[in-house]
């Protein structure tokens, strides 16, 4: 549990909070926009954002640097909060800034070929009519293993070229590498390195055997341009198994439960089938799959909504916050589909937004209406009070949902 250095002022990242942000969220936006707390690790002094306009303004200013191993203070350091510290991934492409990032970003673009991506969508199609097939024959199933997580795990696979058996061990690292709790960081070290010797071994193996996946285009990238080291090139791919896993999966894990609580929405989407998209989008914004940004620190003293934020300071954006915000959304605490997309922060903003969001957006499109479409009789197997979030200040998600098909 966090503390907050005001009073009366409800505690962040605690369980409670875990299961329901949203009171607090709504408090702080009212009442302290950015607001200074006591992270759970180390007990580090930390500016929590949570307003639209403000998320977007510490995601876009340089001034609040995604590089904490450069401007990190040393309470910050010291508490062992510099993202994969000691790994590849210390210097990947969510965490440095220009010109490195944007040297990295456009390498990395260069496998993302309007052919690549049509390929992706016959990828994401067959990998879905595999997985409703299974789940048909069910009858009764977790939508978070058996569903999304299967989707996300065959899609990535799929494109990245590495073994499916390996996902779920990939995913169990990724949650470990981004802990709440204090007691759980001496497992950080060990799960960041796993992700980088997976990565490793499959860059490898795509030297000693290419094809037609992205690691192979990356490598054939590297290769051509001159630009990329070794560890640049596996960070990359570390990087997209890392977003790919967990990120997809709970966002089609969310979206699913936010259609079964909206009825009526789940009947417009079935009837309007044009409406995917924009549906997507409304999905993003109600309940996205990332509860925060990651870290970024400031380079220098900054005044943000009239708070003085001192110079190497922790800010955490709170997207899941921003995406509900009634200064900038109409009705937030309500989905509905209009056919238009708001333009959320699902995904981030500024020079990190998310990499491979237009592929989340796909398996989304794709997934979550064949789901409704294929078992238009899928109800919660359990109820509403049994579901549960799992506890990361990083990734808002289900622990699982239980459905019927009947």
């Amino acid at each position: 549990m966090t503390t907050s250095l005001a009073p009366g002022v409800p505690d962040l990242f605690s369980a409670a909070y875990y299961q329901n942000p949203y009171p607090t969220l709504a408090w702080l936006r009212d009442h302290s926009p950015v607001h200074e707390f006591l992270f759970p690790v180390g007990d580090v002094r930390t500016w929590m954002v949570t307003r639209y306009a403000d998320v977007r303004a510490v995601l876009s200013d340089p001034r609040f640097s995604a590089e904490t191993s450069t401007w990190a203070n040393s309470e910050f350091k010291e508490a062992g909060l510099v993202s994969a510290a000691g790994t590849i991934l210390e210097r990947g492409l969510a965490v440095i800034d220009p010109p490195d990032h944007t040297r990295l970003r456009r390498l990395a673009m260069t496998a993302f070929t309007t052919r690549r991506v049509e390929q992706w969508r016959d990828t994401v199609r067959t990998t879905v009519d595999r997985v409703l097939d299974d789940c048909e024959q069910r009858g009764t199933f977790d939508v978070m293993d058996d569903y999304a997580g299967e989707i996300s795990a065959g899609v990535l696979s799929a494109i990245l070229g590495f073994r499916i058996e390996r996902h779920r061990e990939l995913v169990t690292a990724l949650n470990e590498a981004f802990p709440s709790d204090p007691a759980l960081m001496d497992r950080v070290p060990a799960a960041f390195g796993r992700i980088c010797q997976y990565a490793a071994e499959l860059v490898e193996e795509k030297r000693r055997h290419p094809a037609d996946d992205l690691t192979s285009a990356l490598i054939a990238a590297q290769a051509e341009e001159n630009r990329l080291e070794v560890d640049e090139l596996t960070g990359l791919v570390a990087a997209f198994i890392m977003g790919g896993s967990d990120t997809v999966r709970g966002f089609v894990g969310n979206a699913v439960h936010a259609l079964l609580r909206h009825p009526e929405e789940t009947t417009r989407l079935r009837a309007q089938p044009e409406l995917a998209k924009s549906a997507v989008e409304e999905l993003l914004r109600y309940e996205g799959a990332l509860h925060t940004a990651l870290f970024r620190v400031t380079t220098e003293p900054v005044d943000l909504a009239g708070v003085k934020i001192p110079a190497g300071a922790p800010v955490i954006a709170g997207l899941l916050s921003a995406n509900r915000d009634p200064r900038r959304f109409t009705d937030p605490d309500r989905l509905h589909f209009t056919g238009e997309s708001p333009r959320h922060v699902g995904f981030g903003h500024g020079l990190h937004n998310c990499i491979g969001a237009a592929l989340a957006r796909m398996e989304g499109e794709i997934a979550i209406p064949a789901l409704l479409t294929r078992l238009p009789g899928l109800a919660l197997a359990v109820p509403q009070d049994r579901l549960g979030y799992i506890e990361s200040w990083a990734i808002r998600r289900l622990t699982a949902l239980p459905v019927t098909t009947d």
